[in-house]
């Protein structure tokens, strides 16, 4: 592999496609998880916002570049680092964003549209909306949303309030919980929040802090509901989505264990090599494949 090739990789932050299984949650929850040409379908629609979150990823590092060569982390990405030209970046951006498109209008038109709004809407996010706080974290959620909504769209599955409900909620936590993390850190080192912070000077500790809190709580209750929704239960057929809720408030309760540790990368790389969380999610997907195909 070529320099260029290993710094555009790297640059794409292949380690975030994980976020973009959310794609595929409504095939799962749909039970058209053993459906080989909806499967296929799915696994298509989560590979275009690959390349659209990818596309995004160089798109904000090149936005970006000055105050990353300021930043202890992430001055090391390819973009600030020297190892990829701001040109390059954007020239691979806009072809992977293309294709992107095109792939998701050709699946369906509709699939096509909410991958363009998701494209708009981060691209927006690093202009202007990342250095307005709260805001920043809605507009996150609000990708998220988009994510499980275009997959419902892609396989032509109906989604339900509950699920986005959920999902938007989840994510809203996991930023909040990112953004407390940071300004704790940033509080620690005894100095100015400095230009690699620009949202993070507005959050007050105290109001960052409740927010969490308050969105972790909301978001438990939320599944809680959604597991014994009527619904639910009529599209299931059993009330037995009842056993994930353990695992959903354990794993709310280890990210907030992440979020207080007070050195390490930000809780939402921390969780993806945390033993106890992961373990955790693999008993909570184990259980849902379990109670939703059963019968």
């Amino acid at each position: 592999m070529s320099s260029l090739a290993r710094a555009l990789l790297v640059a794409a932050r292949p380690r975030q496609w994980v976020k973009n299984l959310f794609v595929a949650a409504p095939l799962v929850f749909a039970r058209k998880a053993t459906d080989p040409s909806l499967a296929l379908e799915a696994i298509c629609a989560v590979a275009a916002f690959c390349a659209l979150s990818s596309a995004v990823y160089l798109v904000n590092d090149v936005v970006d570049v000055e105050k990353d060569r300021a930043h202890p982390v992430k001055r090391h990405r390819p973009i600030p680092a020297g190892q990829l030209t701001t040109r390059a970046a954007l020239t691979a951006a806009a072809l992977l964003a293309l294709l992107a498109l095109t792939a998701a209008t050709l699946l369906t038109p509709a699939f096509g549209l909410v991958a363009a709004g998701y494209l708009a809407l981060n691209l927006a996010y690093s202009l202007r909306i990342k250095a307005i706080p709260f805001l920043d974290v809605g507009s996150i959620a609000l990708g998220f949303i988009l994510r499980v909504l275009g997959g419902a769209l892609a396989i032509g599955v109906p989604h339900t309030p509950w699920l986005l409900a959920c999902t938007g909620l989840l994510a809203a936590f996991l930023g909040l919980g990112k953004r407390a993390h940071e300004l704790a850190q940033a509080r620690a080192a005894d100095g100015p929040l400095g230009p690699t912070r620009t949202a993070l000077e507005r959050y007050h500790p105290r109001v960052l802090r409740g927010a969490l809190l308050g969105v972790g709580a909301a978001t438990a209750i939320a599944y809680l509901a959604y597991t014994q929704a009527e619904h639910t239960v009529t599209f299931f057929g059993t009330t037995g989505l009842i056993f994930t809720v353990p695992c959903c408030f354990a794993g709310i309760a280890r990210f907030l264990v992440l979020v207080d540790r007070p050195r390490g990368e930000s809780p939402t790389e921390e969780m993806l090599r945390d033993w106890p969380f992961m373990a955790n999610l693999a008993l909570f997907a184990a259980v849902v494949l379990v109670v939703i195909y059963r019968r």
